[in-house]
């Protein structure tokens, strides 16, 4: 079975994937060149709060660093574990050597994921698009069945 990714771009947005994660988890993947700005210890700090809330979600988190091999090596500094780095960059082969030897994973395009910056967690529409692709049952309060989907992305 393969862990549904979500990407996210705030605390709420991964506390809410984690909320509704199934019994797979979820992949958490950082906004597109999250690693510049926030920055890895940001989007850390973020997932941390996020899973101390929802301590029995099981989960990983993958950082976006763009097209910067630098913020790449920093973030594995940091104990970043999956990131993601654009493969046309020169230095990404030597990224992905250092990254497999800290036992690291590199990949060269972020996994297909549903972007919750394009729904609206406050709706229970969008709390039931998101518990659809994580594979959980709909929170309360959702739109039953696929109503709720029918007219969001």
């Amino acid at each position: 079975m393969t862990i549904p990714a979500i990407r996210f771009r705030s605390e709420a947005e991964a506390a809410a994937a984690l909320r509704l994660a199934g019994p797979a988890g979820v992949l958490l993947v950082s906004a597109p060149g999250a690693a510049a700005w926030p920055g890895a210890a940001v989007v850390a700090a973020m997932v941390a709060r996020a899973a101390a809330a929802h301590p029995s979600a099981p989960h990983r988190a993958a950082l976006d660093c763009g097209a910067a091999p630098g913020l790449a090596l920093d973030a594995l500094r940091q104990g970043w574990r999956l990131l993601v780095l654009d493969p046309a960059h020169p230095s990404f082969p030597a990224v992905e050597a250092a990254a497999a030897e800290l036992g690291a994973t590199l990949l060269p395009v972020p996994p297909e994921a549903l972007d919750l910056s394009r729904l609206d967690l406050r709706k229970p529409g969008g709390r039931a698009i998101l518990a659809r692709h994580l594979g959980a049952p709909a929170p309360e309060g959702s739109a039953p069945g696929g109503a709720a989907g029918a007219s969001c992305p």
